[in-house]
């Protein structure tokens, strides 16, 4: 593979990573407390919504699976690939309309959530299964794929900015309109974004050799094969299920902090300790700081490798836990601080997790001798890690209703 072609795939790599995460970090902050606390949802509406992601994630990834493999080429070809881009920008905005005037607990919210979820993260996964793969196949080597994470981080960081931009124009939700403009200007932004590491890709598919067509065939033979027996394989594997078991709870914990933030800071800390400006400040933060750690640690990476990274973040997190909890909850400074730390640190560990898993493709070769099951290993950690996107705001919602969360007559955003 030319210096060429490696520049153009890190190019179309990021770009696509900075349309991705402009979207999932801006849906994920803000779509929980715009349903609960602006349109008011009932909280048996908005468990049963997550119930049906869940389930709908499931049926999607496996389908999604069959289909990619019986046309492989087709299916993560330019046109393809974009149009799930593109549809992926379009569904970002489905939650940040009303469809009417809502009344509380009316039963049009939740089927709004339910489409607003399934469409966003049905499209999401479309892009993602395309990013893994083309991560893990396109980067042979540790250093490559420590450059490329670099490169994406990058790309990350000025995503991540949405969070922070949209907190100081509406005030983190206060004025509604504001709110809504910043997210069709973030959806037209990604959009751009998506176009153009699309065109990178294309130029790569159209410089592919007889050599790399070959891979692509011998792939479509997968869909010959037993679906079960490749997953067996694949969780034949010790490190494998352990990687699973750890990226469940590790999404599961940056879920808690992504989407109940905003309520727990707004609930916990006074606006008088902390004004709405200083809050957007934090917000961001959250999102910005893990991708400069990722940047700025690199020489950490090459000298200690992900896996010692990764476990001294765990570390950090118990240790800064303990110590709030010593403290207690009336510190609001240092709550304030304690909720960005712990969302920077469970963010940056997460940024990480695409090293592990394309050593876990490369130690796959070798011992079954088949082509790179890159799409297989993705879809099977999905299928595993993703139900914890709808178990946390289940678990955190029953908690805070029994401390009477929403039972207070919140004031509805000005217009």
């Amino acid at each position: 593979m030319t210096l060429l072609s490696i520049k153009s795939e890190a190019w179309a790599y990021s770009l696509i990573t900075l349309g991705t995460e402009m979207l999932s970090s801006f849906f994920s902050f803000y779509y929980v407390k715009l349903f609960l606390e602006v349109y008011k949802i009932s909280k048996s509406a908005f468990c049963q919504a997550q119930v049906i992601l869940m389930i709908w994630n499931i049926l999607t990834d496996l389908s999604g699976y069959f289909h990619m493999s019986s046309q492989y080429d087709c299916c993560l070809s330019y046109r393809c690939s974009l149009l799930g881009a593109l549809l992926h920008a379009v569904a970002f905005l489905l939650p940040w309309f009303p469809w009417k005037h809502y009344r509380e607990s009316d039963w049009l919210i939740g089927l709004q959530l339910v489409a607003s979820l399934c469409a966003f993260d049905s499209t999401h996964a479309w892009v993602q299964q395309a990013q893994w793969r083309l991560f893990a196949e396109t980067s042979p080597r540790q250093e490559s794929r420590l450059q490329l994470t670099r490169i994406n981080q990058m790309a990350s960081l000025v995503g991540s900015v949405s969070i922070l931009f949209c907190g100081l124009i509406s005030h983190n939700m206060e004025i509604l309109p504001n709110f809504q403009a910043t997210s069709v200007a973030i959806a037209f932004l990604a959009s751009i974004s998506f176009y153009s590491g699309m065109f990178n890709v294309r130029q790569f598919e159209f410089k592919r050799n007889p050599e790399e067509n070959v891979l692509s065939e011998s792939e479509q033979e997968l869909a010959r094969t037993s679906v079960i027996l490749l997953m067996r394989q694949i969780l034949s594997q010790r490190n494998f299920y352990l990687f699973l078991i750890m990226n469940f709870f590790q999404v599961f914990h940056l879920t808690i902090f992504s989407n109940f933030m905003m309520i727990f800071a707004d609930n916990l800390i006074p606006t008088e300790a902390l004004s709405s400006s200083v809050r957007s400040i934090m917000y961001g933060a959250g999102f910005i700081c893990p991708q400069c750690l990722v940047l700025l640690g690199q020489s950490w990476l090459k000298k200690y490798g992900y896996y010692k990274v990764i476990l001294i973040s765990f570390y950090l997190e118990g240790a800064a836990a303990l110590v709030m909890l010593l403290l207690g909850q009336e510190h609001y400074y240092c709550l304030a601080v304690y909720l960005t730390v712990i969302m920077v640190i469970v963010h940056t560990s997460l940024c990480l997790f695409n090293l592990p898993v394309a050593d876990m493709v490369d130690a796959d070769l070798p011992k079954f001798n088949r082509q790179p099951l890159s799409l297989m290993v993705a879809v099977v950690g999905a299928l595993f890690t993703r139900p914890a996107q709808s178990l946390a705001p289940m678990l955190i919602l029953s908690k805070l209703n029994q401390h009477e969360y929403g039972e207070a007559n919140n004031s509805f955003p000005s217009s």
